[in-house]
């Protein structure tokens, strides 16, 4: 029988389990935490000034063109309304999705499984789904947007089992 790899992951945790045999319970393989994704918001962003900031000084500016915002109206700089592209926790969340993909694409290559089963929660399934590897893509015979990292193996055999029939 092909050995099927189960990951039950958020943005903080993804667990993997093996199911080689149906009959037999599931084995957790690894625990992969995210540290960064625990980390409190002020250990990872600050809203301070750096020592180069031009904020309150022309010397720093370098032409003519007004200071402080005026100037980086001008030149096209963030202003007060900037948003980043990205959130430090989606950045996390992105770093995170690379790093399960990384580690299921050596397993893969080492042939440690054949198939693949995703459970993860909603906000983080969209980013696990878009840093996944092309290659594990024809992989995955199934897909749960659902937590389960809390889960003990036989609890998320289960689950994983109605959420199949609900889908069939």
């Amino acid at each position: 029988m092909q050995t099927t790899w189960i990951i039950a992951a958020n943005a903080g945790r993804a667990r993997f389990f093996s199911e080689a045999d149906s009959a037999e319970p599931l084995q957790e393989l690894e625990d992969m935490v995210n540290s960064v994704a625990h980390l409190r918001t002020a250990d990872t962003e600050t809203d301070r000034l750096g020592p180069t900031s031009a904020s309150g000084s022309s010397h720093n500016i370098g032409n003519p063109q007004g200071t402080g915002g005026a100037h980086n109206g001008q030149a096209g700089a963030p202003n007060k309304q900037y948003q980043p592209a990205q959130t430090p926790a989606q950045h996390a969340a992105e770093k995170f999705a690379k790093d399960i993909s990384q580690y299921l694409l050596e397993a893969h290559r080492d042939g440690r499984y054949k198939q693949l089963v995703v459970a993860a929660s909603p906000e983080f399934l969209g980013t696990l789904r878009s840093n996944l590897d092309p290659q594990l893509k024809p992989l995955i015979k199934f897909e749960v947007n659902k937590d389960y990292t809390h889960s003990n193996p036989q609890q998320l055999r289960e689950q994983l089992r109605e959420q199949q029939a609900k889908s069939h």
